[in-house]
């Protein structure tokens, strides 16, 4: 339908008398779509609907009576407006087109104004009644209520309604009429379907009284219909208006009066059957909007429980990220303190160390000459010699503290050099040869070097950390065993693995091994400086280092660089 006018679906097989309505309807400003056929009328409600249907009862093939049952049949169409158009003398086929479901009845003889004045209550019958909230009951006697000021005829219209099977409620004034609707506005308090009034009485003014209902249900957003009896044979000027009147008024329905009972049954069931109609119609909606508004707050839980999830998900991610950045941050620092604090030590120790060693030659050479000096016989003799032995002997002890202020130095990497490309396969090889002594013929060393054969790195890599980790695996197998050697590359990492069979490091003391100082050996055996000082050789490289199990059993060290395409 168009924003602003409506449209109507006209069937008339004439072509004057199509032309005819055409030019009446869209001087009026409505849209106008012709069928010529009751068939080609079915068809064309397939696209978009109409706002109404004008539908001439003698029909090609199919009569009109017909097409308005198979459009009552439809879900899609059986609440559309339909106006039947026949011959002033087809009483019957009036009772016919009703029947059949259509919603009023206009002579093909009327005046324009009656007619345009019937279609408007019809479609203003639409509109208002979609303004109307669904009704709880799906199966019920309607309701009407009667405003006739003659007590007889008030009488002999309830008895009528109430044979035919409607609930009924009568009132002799327009006062106690909008009283008795103000009295039950909802579904729930039995609102009425149907107001039946007396516009042809002299007791009330029926276009006023029409009018006043017609705004009660406005306001009341009440979708009741309101059905009018008038003379019966009206014919004047005069008469014509007053039918024009009380449909602008608001009636959607005028019934001429007295009229036999079969006729005020079929026509007020034909005004009462719109309403009714729309009321199920609205039932529906209602219905199916409840159901998607449950689909949709299912869809929505479903996709809030979903994205709680997957938050979930990224916030586990992220604090397991910032739990393990803290454990590298607080081991970083831990190992920036260490450094500055053993580098200070190592100095305070080599300041003394060699002077120690500086004079310690100089005290065994002292003694050497003083023991020449004396004779065989002194009791001084054995004193001297026992004296020049303890000074030879210191020189040992010297020795361990000097290397041990070397490791200190280099845990603290006061001695690194600077980045140099490095060939992979023979730093290995003279790894293995220096500490060919204590692998012997006990531990078997295999080499997987499938890494890149150059790699810029420092030389302590491989001169500390490769055959520190080396040396640790043999110390850790006790007896017969076997190392492996390993090296994996790409274009981001290079990788070492050392491998052993020995029995590996407890999962609990992992996050101790690089600390300075900590060993597992026995006291005497380590300093607890080898790995320290491959962490920091490692932190160097801006790589990482960590230890796990091998396929072995044993410990698997792995240390991971980046790659570096220059020195």
């Amino acid at each position: 339908m168009n924003a602003g006018r409506h449209d109507i679906l006209l069937v008339e097989d004439s072509e004057t008398q199509a032309l005819q309505m055409r030019h009446l309807l869209e001087a009026e400003g409505f849209g106008v779509q012709r069928a010529a056929t009751a068939e080609a009328a079915l068809e064309a409600l397939n696209g978009p609907l109409p706002d109404l249907v004008i539908a001439d009862y003698h029909l090609p093939a199919m009569n009109g009576d017909e097409m308005v049952r198979q459009i009552r049949l439809n879900s899609r169409t059986r609440t559309l407006p339909v106006l039947m158009l026949t011959e002033a003398r087809e009483r019957d086929l009036e009772r016919h087109g009703l029947e059949s479901g259509s919603d009023a009845y206009v002579p093909k003889s009327a005046a324009p104004d009656l007619l345009l004045a019937r279609l408007r209550a019809l479609l203003r019958g639409r509109v208002d009644a979609t303004l109307a909230e669904p009704s709880g009951s799906t199966f019920r006697r309607t309701r009407i209520l009667v405003v006739e000021d003659s007590p007889t005829q008030r009488l002999a219209l309830s008895a009528q309604l109430q044979r035919e099977g409607h609930a009924v409620e009568a009132v002799a004034t327009p006062e106690a009429a909008l009283a008795a609707l103000a009295a039950k506005p909802g579904p729930e308090a039995g609102a009425f379907d149907g107001v039946l009034l007396n516009a042809a009485t002299a007791g009330f003014d029926g276009v006023a009284l029409a009018a006043r209902l017609d705004g009660f249900r406005a306001k009341a957003a009440s979708p009741f219909q309101i059905v009018a009896l008038v003379r019966d044979g009206v014919a004047g000027v005069e008469e014509q208006a007053l039918l024009a009147r009380l449909f602008a008024a608001g009636a959607d329905d005028l019934i001429p009066s007295p009229a036999p009972a079969e006729v005020l049954s079929v026509r007020l069931r034909a005004a009462l059957r719109r309403k009714l109609l729309l009321e199920e119609e609205r039932r529906a909606a209602e219905t199916l909007r409840e159901q998607a508004l449950t689909i949709a707050h299912a869809e929505a839980k479903a996709a809030m429980a979903e994205a709680l999830a997957s938050t979930n998900a990224e916030l586990e991610a992220t604090n397991k990220e910032l739990r393990e950045t803290q454990t590298r941050l607080v081991q970083s620092a831990k190992m920036a303190s260490l450094g500055e604090l053993v580098a200070g030590i190592a100095h305070e120790i080599n300041n003394p160390l060699a002077f120690i060693q500086a004079h310690q030659g100089t005290v065994e050479r002292l003694l050497g000459q003083v023991e020449a000096l004396l004779p065989a016989e002194s009791e001084a003799a054995p004193l001297v010699a026992r004296g020049r032995d303890r000074a030879q002997s210191m020189t040992l002890g010297l020795a361990r503290i000097q290397d041990l202020v070397a490791n200190l130095r280099r845990f603290s990497r006061q001695d690194d050099g600077a980045f140099q490309l490095v060939k992979v396969p023979e730093a290995v090889e003279t790894v293995l040869t220096l500490l060919g002594p204590k692998l012997g013929d006990r531990v078997i060393v295999e080499r997987d070097l499938r890494g890149v054969e150059e790699l810029v790195c420092l030389p302590a890599l491989f001169n500390q950390v490769v055959m520190n980790l080396v040396s640790n695996a043999a110390d850790a197998i006790p007896g017969q065993g076997r190392i492996v050697i390993g090296t994996r590359s790409d274009w981001r990492s290079y990788t070492i693995t050392i491998a052993d069979s020995g029995p590996g490091v407890p999962e609990a003391l992992r996050d101790r091994v690089f600390e300075p100082f900590f060993t597992t050996k026995a006291i005497g055996q380590g300093t607890g400086l080898g790995l320290a000082i491959a962490y920091n050789v490692v932190s160097a490289h801006e790589g990482t280092i960590t230890v796990g199990t091998s396929p072995e059993g044993g410990a698997c060290f792995t240390v991971s660089v980046p790659m570096r395409t220059e020195p």
